[in-house]
């Protein structure tokens, strides 16, 4: 499949090709860790029922940017799914956003009911550090990608927090509050993917500055053209609702800036992104075109 604009010509079945690997990967060690037959199936269930495995893949190509065998990154992108789908489970619960629809079929908690999706939720988060620190050599690499993927995760957390249930200080604007919600809630995982990747291809400074910089901007790329698509979108469209943020009264960057503003800070942000990669020269090539895929993405 080639996805073609004025300017970008991307195939993504070659841009992709490490979603497959990395599915293969966590389906076997799910599959190898001892679980409760129905625990298994709803952890299966969420996990490897589809999805754009946009993390992983940015854990492989930012290992492959600077220079580093990608296999060494298995583990990490395995481990940055396991963490996204827990939190996804999590977020869909009716105590949380209360979602039906998720990845155009029903949400866990609905196909296996509450306290299964709690549980499996869970365990997604237990088997994600447990595939990471088991299988990531040597041990000094596996403790330090250990160490930001459990900063990320607590961010992330945070971040839902700020989301749903807000305390912010009264003299934070509209767009300081929508910032902090993604910089945290959808950014600390996609900044952990590239940081995660780039230690496992073991990157010099310089060169885990530029992945930094550029996983910065395109989490917060991401998380903008996300609420684009929430308001200009369908559900059908989507697979998921289309309007429950609005419909919530949360912050949105729309909502904040107009759709216009938010389509120039996609292209800002784009910018940003790719001028940060510059250095890295070709082996980078992936993620350039990750960073304009998500640009003109349209689910």
């Amino acid at each position: 499949m080639t996805v073609t604009d004025e300017a970008v010509s991307i195939d993504i079945d070659r841009l992709t090709e490490p979603a497959g690997r990395v599915e293969s990967y966590i389906r076997q060690f799910v599959r190898s860790r001892p679980m409760p037959r129905n625990l298994q199936e709803a952890v299966e269930y969420a996990l490897l029922g589809g999805g754009k495995r946009v993390r992983p893949i940015l854990v492989i190509r930012a290992c492959e940017a600077v220079g580093g065998d990608p296999d060494r990154a298995m583990p990490a992108a395995g481990a940055i799914e396991l963490i996204h789908n827990f939190s996804l489970v999590h977020d869909d619960l009716p105590a949380m956003d209360d979602d039906d629809l998720r990845r155009g079929r029903p949400t866990l908690h609905k196909h296996a009911g509450e306290a299964m999706a709690i549980l499996a939720g869970d365990m997604m988060m237990g088997l994600a550090f447990e595939l990471l620190v088991t299988r990531t050599r040597p041990v000094v690499l596996a403790a330090r990608i250990a160490t930001e993927l459990i900063e990320a995760t607590n961010n992330m957390i945070n971040g839902q927090v700020y989301d749903t249930l807000p305390d912010f200080d009264d003299c934070m604007t509209d767009i300081q509050k929508l910032q902090t919600i993604h910089h945290n809630k959808t950014g600390a995982l996609i900044r952990c993917s590239g940081r995660m990747g780039a230690l496992a291809g073991d990157a010099d400074d310089s060169q885990l500055h530029a992945i930094m910089t550029y996983a910065e901007s395109l989490g917060l790329m991401f998380q903008v053209v996300d609420d684009l698509l929430d308001v200009t979108q369908s559900t059908d469209h989507l697979g998921k609702a289309a309007g429950k943020d609005v419909d919530a009264g949360k912050l949105t960057y729309p909502g904040v800036l107009g759709i216009d503003a938010s389509r120039r800070e996609v292209a800002r942000l784009r910018d940003v992104a790719l001028s940060a990669i510059e250095p890295l020269g070709g082996p980078a090539d992936p993620l350039r075109q990750i960073c304009e895929f998500f640009a003109v993405r349209t689910r």
